[in-house]
């Protein structure tokens, strides 16, 4: 009996060693995934890159393998769908600013921001003006944050809008029905003459991001799950939802795609189980 439990127990410390094995070596690397869409209104064929939550995260010396892996792919331009930060108040930005200031040197880059971002504009008298210097690090003539505003990409027939969702839709443990005509208050009007692109930190409201009108949403925030299991998909969301509807990669509804980054990043925890991060090359293509 005293050998049976001993090699129980001994199972059980090689199964959580591999485990934390797995957790670190996911949580330090990222693969380039490529995703292609046909969308109604685009007026010629784009390629983007789609950034989400780094959360300050570096790969290599000052992320030169993230800068690699971009210029690798020598996109149009760059979307960064929130969380390029974490609302620490004694973390050092450094990582993510240095990123979009070396990026921004080359491509265009279009900042929508997510709820870490928003917390520290929106608690100043918590984070004093770590937002503020944020805005100020990043400013570059190719870097445009769009917080609930749009942008027209005239060479592609696009229509850029980025959400900055009020943080009572980021609720822990649940998820906030969203107020009707909510969105119709909070952003710009759609252009039904050109593509409609929403970047949307939270995925959860893909639907009424659908119904506002985005043909492709972009979106990140849920990491992938944390932990990604075979046949089940993400495991657990940052805000302690268990199995999210939406955990990574592409989504549909109606006429409506949805782009869900794995994300670079993370916080609290700095693991992630079989759920390497992602950079995610998008190409567009007309209909």
């Amino acid at each position: 009996m005293q050998s049976m439990l001993g090699t129980f127990f001994l199972i059980m410390i090689l199964v959580a060693a591999a485990l934390l094995a797995v957790g670190i070596i996911d949580g330090n690397r990222f693969v380039t995934v490529r995703e292609e869409f046909a969308l109604p209104g685009l007026s010629r064929e784009c390629r983007f890159v789609l950034i989400s939550d780094l959360h300050n995260k570096v790969y290599g010396n000052k992320n030169d393998k993230v800068i690699s892996a971009v210029q690798k792919i020598d996109p149009d331009f760059i979307v960064v769908a929130g969380d390029l930060v974490t609302s620490q108040i004694r973390e050092d930005m450094t990582p993510g600013i240095e990123l979009m200031n070396a990026l921004s040197q080359k491509y265009r880059i279009y900042y929508g921001l997510g709820n870490h971002e928003s917390k520290m504009q929106k608690d100043a008298a918590y984070f004093g003006d770590k937002f503020d210097r944020l805005m100020l690090a990043v400013s570059h003539e190719n870097m445009r944050v769009l917080q609930n505003e749009s942008v027209d990409l005239p060479e592609y027939n696009i229509r850029l809008t980025g959400l900055d969702l009020d943080l009572d839709y980021f609720a822990h443990f649940r998820i906030r029905k969203m107020a009707d005509g909510y969105l119709r208050r909070t952003l710009p009007d759609v252009d039904q003459g050109k593509c409609n692109i929403l970047i949307a930190h939270n995925p959860d409201y893909f639907e009424d991001y659908a119904g506002w009108g985005a043909q492709l949403v972009l979106s990140g925030h849920v990491h992938g799950g944390i932990m990604r299991l075979p046949f089940v998909g993400g495991v657990i969301a940052p805000s302690y939802k268990f199995f999210p509807k939406y955990d990574g990669g592409v989504f549909r509804s109606g006429r409506s795609v949805m782009l869900l980054g794995r994300g670079l990043g993370s916080h609290t925890l700095p693991f992630r189980f079989f759920n390497p991060a992602e950079l995610y090359e998008v190409v567009l293509k007309p209909v």
